[in-house]
């Protein structure tokens, strides 16, 4: 394993997720190889080789496996959920291991399960609870926790997550099922690696009206934009967030940047034809020409994505953009790079959803009305839009399934690959990019409308109305700044800067307090009563050391 990179200029995470082993001979069937027919010499994607020449390529100093790392069904074999299922996961995750290991020899490696890790096809954990005995497939997912034994799930859970640091908060789930949400530190990049799965409510139960089945509302005069965010509904659990207000403030341990790893995007990117009233058509649909624009679709609200519960979505976004925190996750079968909005459009951070490794559910994002406010001659998906939640989303580039030439075809027209992410220690600049797992990242090109390039600070987008003095700490490189409102007492945010200067900006007017120093050394200056204005021109206030 390589040492900490703290000394480097410029960390990179690579992040995939959704790692078919075949491409499934029918799309109807969850079998691959034991469907009795199978074109061995087409639909093989184990052991992936030239994805993993390209990633190796990267020189990566961070490998982030977001979930799906096995599939139950079809990858390569049918599921077994019974005596034996323990073996049958066992065998698709050691070819998950023989895939990568020449990566994860010497690249330090975070993996998460998702659903299909634990045997579902959506979960909605409800906090560790079992699903209701007697029910099973996809009415014991929708009525909430987890169908397979605890016991399978802590397996999962200890092929996976064994590794990482120890969990923040370690009291076992229900059903005595552990936890893993922890803090990574890389380079002095702090990763919060998040359960977005565990802790969630289930909609079928709490939303009655609605008519859930398999995550979707049957129910055409119910509105999930207002009326699907109810009181009792969570999405991380209330240790979670706790855990996320600490980290966020915590910027010890040399910490210059954050950034969140999660299974999923918090908001609900996708779009299907009008007359949809699920996803069960996703593996049958078309795929168009590159450069066509599908028309006749609508914006959909599916209760698998993390745009629901929308007031714990906002309530985790708040929180991560007081540490200026990127979002990695995956899950979504959709590469796309977005900024998500709570109160306005842009208000909060940035998140980037990896490609899927290999892809059998091909989503897409053809909403019917062009982005607000895009740039010049940007594509008409890109821009700002709400969600089937009533989200805001302000999309910068997504790579749909369109044609292609590149064998496996099946498999590359449905833009399969990878994510790569850098930050900068010094310009504190974010590259972001999503990757075709059979480019070469030296001579080849990310997917079209990558990189897309963004500042630590653009993960705080609320708009500043006035302002502080510039800081300017004399005697110390670098300093952490935190800035509390005196109204409220909480806390505005929290980094660490490039230098020694810096001039926070704030969101309302009235009195500040600033504290300025090192958590690693316990120095730190305080100076309270600071007034902002709307100008930024006025003295500067230096703290020395």
């Amino acid at each position: 394993i390589r040492h900490d990179p703290v000394d480097k200029e410029q960390i990179k995470v690579l992040s995939l997720s959704c790692i078919e082993q075949v491409i499934k001979p029918d799309p109807g069937k969850w079998m691959g190889i034991d469907a009795g027919y199978f074109p061995f010499d087409s639909n093989i994607l184990y052991p992936n080789a030239r994805l993993t020449d390209a990633l190796k390529r990267h020189n990566a100093d961070l490998l982030f496996f977001a979930g799906d790392q096995v599939y139950e069904g079809a990858s390569p074999t049918a599921a077994e959920y019974g005596p034996d299922a323990i073996y049958d996961y066992l065998y698709k995750w050691y070819l998950w291991c023989l895939t990568y290991r020449e990566l994860t020899i010497n690249i330090p490696s975070i993996a998460i399960p998702d659903d299909h890790d634990v045997y579902h096809g959506n979960l909605w954990g409800c906090g560790g609870r079992a699903a209701p005995s007697g029910m099973k497939g996809k009415d014991a997912q929708d009525a909430g926790g987890y169908k397979m034994p605890a016991r399978f799930v802590n397996m999962v859970q200890a092929t996976q997550t064994s590794h990482l640091p120890d969990p923040v908060d370690p009291q076992p789930a229900e059903q005595g099922i552990g936890v893993y949400f922890t803090e990574c530190n890389i380079g002095g990049v702090s990763f919060a690696i998040i359960e977005d799965r565990k802790f969630k409510s289930a909609p079928k139960e709490l939303l009655p009206d609605a008519m859930i089945d398999n995550g979707w509302p049957q129910n055409p005069r119910w509105d999930p934009r207002r009326q699907a965010d109810v009181p009792g509904a969570t999405l991380l659990g209330e240790r979670q967030y706790s855990f996320l207000e600490k980290w966020a403030d915590d910027w010890s341990g040399g910490t210059w940047m954050k950034a969140v790893l999660s299974q999923t995007l918090w908001a609900n990117l996708a779009t299907l034809p009008d007359s949809a009233v699920s996803d069960n058509m996703v593996p049958y649909m078309p795929v168009p020409d590159s450069g066509v624009y599908v028309t006749g679709d609508r914006i959909v609200s599916d209760f698998d994505s993390d745009g629901w519960p929308q007031s714990g979505r906002n309530r985790a976004l708040k929180i991560i953009r007081k540490a200026f925190a990127l979002h990695i996750a995956g899950d979504q079968h959709l590469p796309s790079t977005l900024q998500y909005g709570t109160d306005t459009w842009g208000d909060a951070g940035y998140a980037i959803v990896s490609p899927a490794t290999g892809n059998i559910f091909p989503r897409r994002w053809f909403p019917p009305v062009p982005g607000r406010n895009r740039e010049d001659n940007a594509p008409l998906y890109t821009g700002e839009f709400e969600d089937g939640f009533g989200n805001r989303i302000t999309v910068h580039a997504v790579a749909n399934p369109h044609t292609s030439k590149v064998k496996p075809i099946r498999n590359n027209e449905l833009v399969t690959g990878y994510s790569s992410i850098v930050f900068n220690k010094k310009t504190r600049a974010i590259d972001l990019a999503n990757w075709p797992g059979y480019a070469d990242p030296q001579t080849g090109s990310p997917f079209p409308g990558w990189p897309v390039n963004i500042n630590q600070s653009d993960n705080y987008g609320r708009r500043i109305l006035a302002w502080l003095p510039e800081i300017v700490a004399e005697g110390m490189t670098d300093p952490v700044i935190r800035v509390i409102s005196e109204s409220t007492g909480e806390t505005v945010y929290t980094l660490r800067i490039s230098g020694n200067a810096y001039q926070p900006g704030v969101f309302y007017y009235g009195l500040y307090t600033v504290e300025v120093g090192d958590p690693d050394t316990g120095a730190w200056k305080r100076t309270e009563g600071i007034a902002a204005w709307s100008t930024k021109e006025r003295k500067k206030l230096v703290i020395a050391f």
